[in-house]
């Protein structure tokens, strides 16, 4: 059953991490501040990755889990086997959307949100904030969400009118490349 084309395998040749070695201790999901929100906990999410099923893999890819993840990294601190779970997010991420399973309820903020990052690093090399909250409100079709808001932090200096890309843009564009991204 080890075919290149289960997810188990393209994780592992993509990211570097081997599911097989979580031993479902759940200490990532004990840890994690969002599990408690998420269809599949970190260490459920693990297991399915490991089961290497087609229609496991694919209600997986469809999750509301792999979209709430911050990436804040609790679960590879909490780990024996420090597993790279967010680096496993990550990925599940870009083959949800690559294969168009995203979590219907992720398309309305999450989805946005993270394709507008993605865009601002790809273009700037940095998050620049007035970039991505324009981007943002496009794609999620809340434009005058927030709108007041805007002024105060021009004022206050929070936000930068003009971006400041990072020197060499070529590496960035490289990165995506390697990543499979653009």
């Amino acid at each position: 059953m080890h075919q290149i084309k289960t997810l188990s395998n393209r994780i592992r040749k993509n990211t570097g991490v081997d599911s097989i070695r979580c031993y479902q201790c759940g200490k990532c999901s004990a840890g994690c501040p969002l599990a408690g929100d998420m269809d599949f906990t970190p260490n459920t999410v693990m297991r399915m990755i490991q089961v290497e099923e087609k229609e496991t893999d694919k209600k997986l890819l469809q999750s509301e889990a792999i979209w709430l993840c911050l990436s804040c990294e609790m679960c590879i601190s909490r780990c024996p086997m420090e597993i790279d779970i967010p680096k496993v997010m990550d990925f599940l991420r870009q083959e949800s959307l690559k294969e168009g399973l995203q979590n219907k309820s992720a398309n309305h903020n999450i989805i946005p949100f993270h394709q507008s990052f993605l865009d601002m690093i790809r273009f700037t090399g940095r998050s620049y904030e007035i970039g991505l909250i324009a981007d943002y409100k496009l794609r999620s079709k809340k434009i005058l969400q927030d709108i007041t808001l805007a002024p105060q932090m021009l004022m206050h200096g929070k936000l930068p009118i003009f971006p400041k890309a990072v020197k060499n843009r070529k590496n960035i564009k490289e990165i995506f490349k390697k990543t499979n991204m653009l």
